[in-house]
């Protein structure tokens, strides 16, 4: 874990020494003629933020998704082709956002869940809802929220032994999990102009299971999440 924080550090921190280069350069008129407008766009922004996650070796298929976006609409930026961004922005955004769920899809019949209380497996696209869950050996699963979210109210459940996982992916929507205050909760979120917190007013004497972990990773783009204790 912690090399993996590292690791995340090192790419950042590569990543700013690259785009320091670039202001430099464009302050003092370094750049060929042209290619400012090129450079300074969200278009470059996006393949900027998908190389983070593909080097820093974590959300391999969002990185790759954000490159390809930001690089389709970078090209009538290039070269002149007969239709604009803005005409292609919604439907590339759908195309996106497919591309993300089959992945996602793939991936969960890669790394198969078993179905049960045990584990939670939801998917909101422009809407949500409330739900309960109560199992006395919760495991973890993955949650989708697309303009849209739900609400997990985990106040009766226990945590199974050993490190249990929650894969949520956000975009234009949210979660909230209402956990158990004595539950150690790590969050592994890597968050696109939107976050994810934990929430949770925590008391010294609180008790905790160091035997018992939940882990809740995974992305959020233009949304997030937040974790919260009664």
């Amino acid at each position: 874990m912690e090399s993996q924080k590292s690791n995340k550090r090192a790419v950042l921190g590569l990543l700013l020494v690259i785009v320091g280069f670039i202001l430099i350069a464009a302050n003092f008129d370094l750049f060929p003629f042209g290619w400012r407008h090129i450079v300074f766009s969200w278009q470059a922004l996006l393949i900027l933020i998908g190389l983070f996650f593909l080097l820093s070796r974590e959300a391999h298929a969002t990185g790759w998704i954000l490159i390809a976006i930001g690089g389709f609409f970078l090209i009538p930026r290039v070269w002149h082709v007969p239709w604009s961004w803005h005409q292609l922005f919604w439907p590339a955004l759908l195309l996106g956002l497919g591309a993300i769920l089959i992945v996602r899809g793939v991936a969960r019949r890669r790394e198969p869940m078993d179905d049960g209380p045990d584990f939670i497996d939801d998917v909101s696209i422009f809407g949500g809802g409330d739900r309960i869950v109560s199992s006395q050996n919760f495991k973890g699963g993955r949650v989708t929220a697309v303009f849209g979210g739900s609400k997990y109210n985990m106040t009766h459940a226990q945590l199974a032994k050993g490190r249990n996982e929650i894969d949520i992916f956000t975009m234009f929507g949210g979660c909230k999990f209402i956990i158990p205050p004595d539950w150690e909760i790590r969050i592994e979120v890597s968050s696109i102009f939107g976050g994810f917190s934990d929430r949770r007013a925590l008391r010294r004497d609180d008790p905790r299971d160091p035997s018992k972990e939940l882990v809740i990773k995974g992305v959020a783009i233009f949304g997030g999440g937040d974790v919260v204790s009664f």
